[in-house]
């Protein structure tokens, strides 16, 4: 009998050959940018090679003035969001420190998580899903608690709520502790201002407002917060996270992981779409587009979930689910008529929000009424009529 083995045969039926062409509208991944696309078909070098380290300094320098900040400590983790979230704990919470977290969303949640499974000594200051700290009741807490670590979201995905930070720094500054900063869906898109508002971490990610795939967590980290982290007494438990160990990376040039260099061309080239437009006008554009976008929402009939329109995000939006609508429904019937991809609420709003998102590549006018359409198309496929005319509200908002 022969034990020569036989190659698989790929079978069309078991596995998609050719990935379903998406338009995706969604708090996840978002619409790319044909040139990031064929930045990533150039042909890979190692992540030793001199042109990596000329790549990874482009975007050091980029991620600077997207972040708003002079922060020499300013690179990427390679990782997602979720990877930059716990780099940035896992090396500014020890055992024993006294943590202040601002918890009103999913993604505080999961701070909170991390900072515990780090031994930290955690106070959550809570509200309800889609409301947002006002100045006094934020300083009003850190100056009761006077935590060591003050961690926030900017632009808490899973409700759509934009927080504010100059007085959560100022107060966190006035009791002597760090700020870790969520701009995951804010950076690229909103204003961040790292320095201005006197965040000490912030993280990010690729996905989003950057207009990149996911992959990779932009990161930066104030003088104040490196000297806290020089003097720390208890060793980083994660290796992989290590800044200290990453900074002789980027710095040093001395090998700590294999990095891929295709993200990295990614996120220069986006990094370099955003320096073109100019980083006032991108945040203008996304601003644009979120109110035509509640116009149309507004003229339907449908409410959006957070009230106050200077607490909305520009990059995702939370509109209502009409009583009458199954949400999961709707966002099937956009998948298999219309190849479009939202998201639903999960936690306390589970069936009750769509989450629609409009940032990077895909804020445009165009996506604008694109969404609104089909939107309005699926609801109408549940027999929900609309108030009015949300194309024409949209159109006017939009000029």
């Amino acid at each position: 009998m022969s034990t020569t083995q036989q190659s698989p045969t790929l079978v069309k039926d078991e596995i998609s050959i050719h990935p379903p062409k998406r338009l995706l509208f969604g708090p996840g991944p978002t619409q790319v940018h044909p040139r990031v696309y064929q930045a990533m078909a150039q042909p890979i070098v190692g992540h030793l090679d001199p042109y990596f380290f000329e790549v990874s300094q482009d975007n050091q320098r980029m991620l600077r003035h997207v972040f708003g900040t002079e922060n020499e400590w300013t690179f990427v983790i390679s990782a997602t969001g979720s990877g930059g979230m716990e780099t940035a704990i896992s090396n500014f919470v020890e055992p024993g420190t006294k943590v202040g977290v601002f918890a009103n969303g999913f993604f505080c949640d999961r701070m909170t998580e991390m900072a515990r499974r780090n031994g930290a000594e955690i106070t959550r200051f809570e509200k309800p899903w889609g409301e947002a700290f006002s100045d006094a009741e934020a300083a009003e807490f850190i100056h009761r608690v006077k935590p060591q670590v003050v961690m926030y979201v900017t632009a808490e995905t899973s409700t759509g709520v934009f927080q504010q930070g100059e007085a959560i720094c100022q107060a966190a500054h006035e009791v002597g502790a760090l700020v870790i900063a969520d701009c995951v869906t804010s950076l690229g898109a909103m204003p961040v201002h790292v320095d201005k508002t006197g965040i000490d971490i912030a993280y990010s990610c690729t996905q989003k407002g950057l207009g990149c795939p996911p992959g990779l967590a932009p990161i930066t980290v104030s003088p104040r917060a490196l000297e806290r982290l020089k003097s720390r007494k208890a060793p980083m438990q994660a290796w992989y996270l290590d800044l200290q160990l990453i900074d002789s990376f980027y710095i040093g040039h001395k090998y700590h992981h294999t990095a891929s260099a295709t993200l990295f061309y990614a996120l220069r080239e986006g990094l370099a779409i955003v320096a073109e437009e100019g980083r006032e006008n991108r945040w203008e554009r996304h601003r644009r587009h979120q109110r035509a976008f509640v116009a149309g929402i507004e003229a339907m009939g449908l409410a959006m979930h957070v009230a106050d329109p200077a607490d909305r995000l520009w990059t995702l939006n939370t509109p209502r689910v009409p009583e009458s609508v199954d949400d999961a429904r709707v966002r099937q019937y956009l998948l298999e008529k219309r190849d479009i991809e939202i998201a639903g609420g999960f936690g306390p709003l589970a069936g009750k929000v769509f989450r629609i998102g409009l940032m990077g590549y895909g804020s445009t006018g165009e996506n604008v009424l694109l969404i609104l359409g089909a939107l309005e198309e699926a609801l109408r496929a549940q027999g929900w009529n609309p108030a009015g005319d949300a194309r024409a509200a949209a159109e006017r908002a939009l000029g």
